[in-house]
């Protein structure tokens, strides 16, 4: 019966009694609360004196007189509409328990719900208190955290329609929903999971599923279990959009795998494709071709880096442009770039079709009206059988670049046997390595860290060089890719933490507040000794627990993450923090961001060169430091523009030449005691 029939019925007194009337009674005379409510407008519309009781109304009239909506949620308004979307369909009933605010006082209520057609054929509700659940806090707050949260849960039949959506589900997923299968975009994502299911009992999977926006990207975990009405089986299914942050992976990783100034492959890529062709024996009848522009330093001195940049990207567009579609091209980095070319040729006819690209590549370079001379020196290796590996063939190219450096540039030189003298001085210095890790020869310099909010400078990154008795100071490019070849790298890494943890512990005690930031190479990170070694460290007195932190790559967190996890967790409770350098260039794992205990993002140089035209992917890694609570370390800071474009956007620290470049530990603490970024920056009397 329509809400107004009812009404009119008790309003005109009649003496008979109809049975509209006696309805009406039995309603009113009920201990358990019953109400009408107008889910569009907001009000109840009627209510016995048990729900105007539990409403903490006087009067039936006061009640139907208040706007609900006025303090009404987002999510419970959308949860009615949910309810009376399932009412307008079929004779649903809901049981759920609810939250009441009676004149703003919480009330746990659990509450029947069903369909009521209202005078004016819209679709109303009827709701009857069954009991109070004002002893239950778990239940009332599990129940306000399904209706509220965004994470969507399902329960599933085993093999059949959903059992109960809570209301971010049902605002997302389309409906009607079928079955946990028709979900699922992949039906072979569907089969894995199900298969899974019926192994282990759960399993989680990032896969496409269907929306009311349309297919999107999700975090999906599931888990068997039982309906807990009629004890079937049935399947819990938990799901988080992740749209946005697998689309910043796969934005991070093309750029990981591209050089943002040309455009073309960088090393990483390159790295990949050598090893996936060696994996398929796709190697004999191949050269490798490395070049470079001849006196690059001195076109970025002479003409400035935008020039140098111009050049850079007009060598690249040629070096495409006179290359078979199968050839591929890359940048190393600087002015260095390789070449891998297919084909059975002659020397004499690979040497003239090399020849006759290097001419076409070496043009003059027009950039603002200049005109810069832009040469290019070339060496070449090929493969002579199946049995050679591309690392031999790329060391032999890069050597025979060398030799045409050295007959005077802009030229070309095949590799020869006679080149091998090179590797002999490079054997020289592995022995002389080997010296020096026994005799420790290393000294740390520091780079400070600046914050850019406070503009102090917080922290420090060590960097270690190598005291060669003869040469004097040798760089860490000249020792460390030596080291981690012939397995040094772990001796120097233990050399270098110590001499770090020492001198953090006599900052700590000086009463210098700095942090100190130490690199971990992957190997080092693998040695099963590492662990031992850091608590060996960390029992030294006066360690200073929670200001050290470990820069590790992005390729340490390749492989077993539950292993890689525990041990990142061992670190941390030690003592140390945990950052991630060189972040954006590697293998960018939405796993790991959640999984790992890490303390800081390095945002990695490269990208930084390219601001703003950068800027998106810098951006994206600034939020995903800020959703994770890590700091944000942007490195190779070199001009202002740079620092003003970090500053404007909320980045936490940087670290780079503007600031300072690295300095022996005296020169240091001078120049933090006496740094004011104002008159400081890109000051090069340190």
């Amino acid at each position: 019966m329509a809400v107004r029939s009812i009404r009119s019925t008790l309003d005109m007194g009649r003496p008979s009694l109809t049975v509209a009337d006696a309805s009406l009674g039995i309603v009113r005379r009920l201990i358990a609360a019953v109400w009408v409510f107008d889910i569009d407008r907001a009000r109840v519309v009627l209510a016995n004196d048990a729900a105007c009781s539990l409403w903490q109304a006087d009067t039936e009239e006061e009640l139907c007189a208040r706007n609900m909506a006025l303090d009404m949620t987002p999510t419970v308004a959308n949860r009615l509409k949910q309810y009376q979307s399932d009412f307008s369909r079929s004779d649903a009933i809901f049981t759920e328990l609810w939250t009441l605010y009676p004149n703003g006082e919480p009330m746990g209520v659990m509450v029947v719900f069903r369909g009521y057609r209202l005078d004016d054929g819209r679709m109303g509700m009827q709701c009857e208190a069954l009991s109070d659940a004002e002893d239950q806090p778990d239940n009332l707050r599990s129940a306000e955290a399904l209706l509220h949260t965004d994470v969507m849960i399902t329960l599933f039949c085993r093999d059949g329609p959903p059992l109960y959506m809570n209301p971010a589900a049902r605002k997302t997923f389309r409906a009607p929903l079928q079955s946990f299968k028709a979900l699922l975009v992949d039906p072979q994502d569907f089969a894995q999971m199900m298969a899974r299911i019926d192994d282990v009992g759960e399993n989680r999977l990032l896969t496409k599923v269907y929306t009311i926006a349309g297919t999107r990207w999700f975090d999906l975990s599931i888990k068997s279990c039982s309906d807990a009405v009629t004890g079937q089986p049935a399947i819990l299914l938990t799901a988080i959009d992740v749209s946005e942050l697998k689309e910043a992976r796969d934005t991070a990783r093309h750029l990981a795998q591209r050089d943002q100034l040309t455009n073309l492959h960088n090393r990483s890529y390159l790295q990949s494709y050598l090893e996936g062709r060696e994996g398929r024996g796709d190697t004999a009848g191949c050269a490798v071709i490395f070049f470079d522009v001849d006196r690059f330093k001195l076109i970025n001195d002479r003409y400035g880096h935008d020039a140098g940049d111009t050049v850079l990207k007009q060598i690249a567009t040629r070096a495409r442009a006179v290359l078979s579609p199968q050839d591929l091209v890359a940048r190393l980095g600087g002015d260095e770039f390789v070449i891998v070319i297919d084909g059975d040729s002659s020397k004499a006819t690979l040497e003239l079709q090399v020849e006759k690209r290097r001419h076409a590549i070496s043009k003059t370079i027009l950039h603002d009206k200049t005109r810069i001379d832009a040469t290019i020196s070339v060496g070449i290796a090929g493969h002579s059988s199946d049995t050679d590996s591309f690392s031999t063939v790329m060391r032999q190219a890069d050597i025979a670049l060398y030799a045409s450096k050295q007959g005077g540039r802009n030229c070309t030189t095949f590799f020869t046997t006679e080149m091998g003298d090179a590797a002999i001085a490079r054997d020289k210095i592995e022995a002389a390595l080997s010296h020096a890790v026994l005799a420790e020869e290393f000294i740390l310099h520091y780079q400070p860290r600046l914050d850019i909010k406070s503009g102090k400078i917080v922290g420090a990154e060590g960097l270690v060089r190598w005291l060669h008795p003869e040469r004097g100071m040798v760089m860490p490019d000249v020792f460390i890719p030596i080291c981690e070849e012939t397995g040094l790298i772990d001796e120097l890494g233990r050399i270098v933490l110590e001499i770090g943890c020492t001198q953090a512990i006599a900052w700590h005690q000086a009463g210098l507040d700095l942090d100190v930031s130490l690199n971990v190479s992957p190997r080092q990170f693998s040695d099963p000794g590492f662990v031992t070694t850091l608590q060996d460290l960390a029992a030294k007195p006066g360690f200073p627990h929670g200001r050290i932190e470990l820069e590790i790559t992005e390729t340490v967190l390749i492989g077993e993450h539950n292993q890689i996890a525990e041990k990142l967790r061992a670190i941390t409770a030690i003592g140390y923090r945990i950052a991630i350098d060189d972040f954006g260039t590697g293998y960018s794992n939405l796993s790991y961001i959640s999984r790992f205990p890490l303390t800081c993002l390095k945002i990695d140089r490269s990208f930084i060169d390219q601001l703003p035209a950068s800027g998106p992917i810098v951006q994206l890694i600034l939020t995903l430091g800020q959703q994770i609570g890590a700091t944000v370390v942007s490195e190779g800071v070199e001009t202002q523009e740079q620092l003003d474009w970090l500053t404007d956007n909320n980045c936490g620290e940087a670290q780079g030449y503007l600031i300072t470049r690295p300095l022996a530990v005296g020169d240091f603490e001078r120049f933090v005691q006496t740094f004011a970024p104002s008159g400081q920056l890109g000051n090069d009397d340190y």
